[in-house]
């Protein structure tokens, strides 16, 4: 890709734009690049006084970049122009970012009378690791139907708002910190974005959710801001957590109130660290029970493979004949296909009147009909006993079929929750674990626009459902909707479509069908020119190691226990070599008992004591190289290797002859320096893939990879 460089100082706009001879303006830059072009800044300031014009008009495809480790700090754009916004007329802006556009490593200021410093308007750009200050009225200015990934950007003392969110924008506001900036961040209209994962501190007042907005948070951290943490008014229902998928924010210590709602809308708070005492309006406090939860969102909990049925195991009936049955509300619907279809083999039924009601949501216990009769797989577990459901109960039946099939569980307090509406992440969950479906790549999910708002322990189960054709997406393609309830309509059409996978129906042609083939898994964007950026890729293209739905790796992230087991079980596939372990932190209902025990049984990781393992402690760089060298049983090695490492004497007696076998295997990767072991430092996940990788290469399975970094007898 090609890269424009400017420098006030130096360049001089009719200059070529290499790095050499650079050009004196971002104006003169942006008018010069196309898609895929980098303007890259030097250090300066970038202002009317430099020979800038603005507003500057970042157009589509092209990125703007100063110093993102920096924040922008010493790359400042200051300025103001005029802009006509399509939905709010006249308006004073620093910076107008297009179509795929990104801004990333800038500080950006406009002082001009409610000056805006960025403005989206229907655009999907990428604004990244910014700092946005001492604005007139906003650092950012987010409306139409835009829907920006706005991630790890610092706003401070803007006099209105950080971001403002309004008409009908959505997107993903993720990683940023909002510190004595007017209000953090204001949402309003029918704007619907993601917030997670934000720092709000000290603001006049953290978030002012308003009109018709459904903000979706979680993960953010809201705290001693002057006036409430979060306000809600009009109409507003902001989603502050579900049973499935728990808020997790941490709402403590604002001066007026936590929460407070004059919303005719009733909050559910689920999962919330939220002193109740500081809540004012209508505010329901919900237990979180999450089946099988993944806290650890680095890897997602793998899908277990199934138990051998038992012998009262109901064998596969045939498939009904079809029955034609004339449905009146459903020409003309794009569901109308898989309708009939599902209804004419009595899959599905309509009602009474001869309509169907395609776009009501329904029951777990509706669903629960809708699978008993469209499924007849082996069953997989013995009943459960619901406390909620009698023998009585209409859909009672129905409920224990599914649920000895694999395609429904209770929750942890014993209930079933038949009247609970079904969610379209939850329908996805129910019938690729029902219907024992596998495959996917996670970078598949960065086809859809809303993948942050997947719960962490469904993105595997997202990226087998896509890959097996499963998912079908009304209006838009690339809208998933992961928590949304689901109609009747799309559960007869994913329904079909897991059918179709099986082998069991005809495939019914439809343009909403999201098809895994036409699909290119998104790379990951932040391992480019990584030192382990070989090793990496290998290992997510053969579905060994996943990325984040976001579309990063986080290279330098420490790995838990826990995802180090999940990664050997799929790496290896260790045949058990000893008994199981019962340990005390890892209960059967845990996501990772079963990897934890499949890597312990293989004789890959061992407890601290007897009934503890730690899962959720990070894993050392020595333990890795123990991990593997016993796993894979691997021996031999000269004694003097120890000596190419200058802190050997940091490696413990009863590590050293795993150490020299690891030097002999060529298993050891150490970046910057091969001299260097660290053995005492946790690994980051970018030196568990290389060295994960190292250890397929010495048992065969895999090409090796040159690299300066592996360590050589």
């Amino acid at each position: 890709m090609p890269t424009v460089y400017v420098n006030p100082y130096i360049g001089r706009d009719r200059a070529s734009g290499s790095e050499a001879d650079p050009l004196k303006t971002i104006a003169e830059a942006l008018q010069k690049a196309t898609a895929g072009t980098t303007v890259q800044l030097a250090s300066a300031t970038y202002s009317s006084n430099n020979g800038e014009k603005f507003p500057l008009m970042v157009p589509s495809g092209v990125k703007l970049v100063g110093n993102e480790a920096k924040k922008g700090n010493g790359y400042l754009i200051s300025g103001s122009g005029e802009y006509i916004s399509p939905s709010f007329a006249r308006q004073n802006i620093a910076v107008r970012l297009d179509e795929g556009a990104e801004l990333c490593g800038v500080s950006v200021t406009n002082s001009a009378s409610r000056g805006t410093a960025v403005w989206v308007e229907s655009t999907s750009p990428r604004i990244a690791n910014n700092t946005f200050a001492s604005s007139a009225r906003e650092g950012v200015f987010i409306t139409g139907t835009a829907k920006a990934i706005v991630v790890n950007n610092v706003f401070s003392g803007n006099s209105a708002n950080g971001i403002s969110c309004t008409r009908n924008a959505k997107g993903e506001i993720r990683g940023n910190v909002f510190q004595k900036t007017g209000y953090g961040m204001t949402v309003g209209d029918n704007s619907a974005p993601l917030i997670s994962g934000n720092k709000f501190i000290e603001n006049r007042c953290g978030l002012v959710i308003s009109g018709d907005a459904r903000p979706v948070l979680r993960k953010n951290y809201i705290k001693n801001n002057a006036q409430d943490g979060i306000t809600v008014i009009a109409k507003a229902l902001p989603d502050l957590g579900t049973s499935e998928n728990p808020g997790e924010n941490i709402i403590l210590d604002n001066g007026g109130y936590d929460l407070q709602s004059t919303s005719n809308q009733t909050i559910i708070s689920v999962g919330n660290q939220l002193n109740p005492a500081k809540v004012k309006g209508t505010v329901e406090f919900v237990t979180s029970e999450v089946p099988l939860p993944n806290p650890n969102p680095s890897e997602t909990p793998p899908v277990s493979p199934p138990a051998s049925p038992p012998p009262e195991s109901e064998p596969p009936s045939s498939t009904p004949p079809p029955v034609r049955t004339t449905l009146t509300d459903i020409r003309g619907h794009w569901a109308a296909g898989f309708i009939q279809a599902m209804v004419d083999r009595q899959w599905i039924s309509g009602f009474p009147d001869n309509t169907f009601k395609p776009d009501e949501s329904l029951t777990r216990a509706q669903y629960a009909a809708i699978v008993a009769k469209a499924f007849d797989e082996r069953f997989e577990r013995e009943a459960s006993q619901f406390s909620d459901i009698n023998a009585d109960f209409w859909a009672f039946e129905a409920i224990v079929k599914a649920n000895r099939m694999g395609f429904l569980s209770g929750f942890p307090n014993g209930t079933f929750r038949p009247n609970d509406k079904l969610t379209r992440v939850q329908a996805f969950v129910s019938l690729v674990n029902g219907a024992n479906l596998r495959d996917g790549n996670t970078n598949l999910l960065g086809y859809y626009r809303d993948r942050a708002q997947i719960p962490s322990y469904a993105t595997e189960i997202l990226a087998i459902a896509t890959h097996n054709g499963l998912v079908v997406n009304y209006p838009e393609l690339t809208e998933l909707n992961p928590m949304r309830e689901i109609t009747r309509a799309e559960v007869a059409a994913v329904i079909y479509q897991t059918l179709v996978a099986k082998g069991q129906a005809e495939a019914i042609a439809s343009p909403y069908i999201v098809a895994a083939s036409g699909l290119i898994p998104e790379p990951l964007s932040d391992i480019q020119g990584h030192w382990a950026q070989s090793f990496i890729v290998e290992l997510v293209n053969r579905g060994i190691l996943n990325g984040f739905p976001d579309g990063t790796f986080k290279p330098q992230a420490p790995m838990t226990r826990v995802q180090y087991a999940a990664l050997l079980s799929k790496a290896f596939d260790p045949s058990p070599k000893r008994e199981s372990a019962n340990f005390q932190d890892v209960p059967d209902t845990y996501w990772g008992y079963l990897p934890i025990q499949k890597a312990y049984r293989g004789g890959f990781l061992s407890g601290y004591t007897a009934d503890t393992f730690k899962p959720n402690e990070n894993v050392q760089r020595i333990q890795i190289v123990l991990s593997l060298v016993n796993g894979l049983g691997l021996s031999g090695g000269d004694s003097g290797s120890l000596y190419k490492f200058v802190d050997k004497d940091e490696i413990h007696q009863y590590a050293r002859d795993a150490v020299v076998t690891a030097v002999r295997h060529r298993l050891i990767v150490n970046y910057p320096n091969q001299e260097q072991l660290e053995p005492r430092q946790q690994a980051t996940r970018a030196e568990v893939a290389a060295m994960v990788y190292q250890a397929l290469v010495a048992t065969g399975q895999v090409a090796a990879i040159d690299s300066p970094y592996i360590v050589s007898a």
